[in-house]
């Protein structure tokens, strides 16, 4: 299994997973669960419980929503995976409002609404590990996604933020940086966008779900206690 270190790195721990029904989020809640975490997916889409992932019907745009959805959760998660993101791409002189405040409700706003609810009973407890989804674009830009660059690019600067207001009281807070990942939305693309991401690539093959799993639940784990505040690209060297 990528990433080693077997089932029980997060026995006892309860976890919250946003937009987990499918995915990179699906992927890193089963992978949270396989290693004995109790984990709770946030995500507006319905999907087929099952191994040991708990699903939630919540709005994370939503402040009431995102409240009611974590007054009904057992205990204080320890664990927030912000995965939550939507595209609705077109070039910027041709973005409706409505295209870029639906990507900016959900991939910034809703990363702050759930982190906002979920940092009290961490800081509480003096102990919690965050990790925001953002995304290469985010550091680059790119033709066509000036709303999911700006909103990628904003969740790392609550990243940032986060890690300074909470690392005091035991909370560390990074961000994992995909490029394009082989999920299936990805391989319903038409052959010569996965190509290009592939002739960007320094390794001439593109990082798999399990990929970004392995790398989320390295910052989720206790052998990334000192690391907060960062920003780790997974991306086959697309960036470069």
């Amino acid at each position: 299994m990528a990433g080693g270190q077997g089932a029980g790195r997060f026995a006892g721990k309860c976890a919250v997973v946003t937009g987990g029904a499918r995915g990179i989020g699906r992927g890193i809640a089963d992978r949270l669960a396989a290693e004995g975490a109790e984990v709770h997916v946030f995500d507006r889409e319905a999907a087929p419980p099952g191994g040991g992932v708990t699903f939630h019907a919540v709005d994370v745009t939503r402040a009431a929503s995102v409240q009611e959805a974590v007054a009904r959760l057992p205990r204080p998660p320890a664990l927030l995976v912000n995965n939550a993101g939507i595209t609705r791409d077109k070039s910027l002189v041709k973005m409706s409002d409505e295209d870029w405040d639906a990507v900016l409700a959900v991939n910034l706003k809703g990363a702050f609404l759930v982190l906002r609810a979920l940092a009290p009973g961490m800081t509480a407890a003096g102990y919690g590990r965050v990790v925001n989804i953002t995304s290469i674009n985010g550091q680059r830009g790119k033709f066509g996604q000036a709303n999911y660059a700006a909103s990628k690019a904003g969740l790392i600067g609550l990243t940032k933020t986060a890690a300074r207001e909470l690392g005091p009281k035991g909370v560390t807070v990074n961000a994992v940086a995909p490029g394009m990942v082989l999920t299936e939305m990805a391989m319903q693309l038409a052959p010569e966008f996965r190509q290009k991401a592939l002739d960007e690539s320094q390794l001439k093959r593109l990082p798999e779900v399990e990929d970004i799993a392995a790398a989320v639940l390295f910052l989720l784990s206790d052998g990334a206690r000192m690391i907060t505040g960062q920003v780790l690209r997974v991306d086959a060297g697309q960036y470069l």
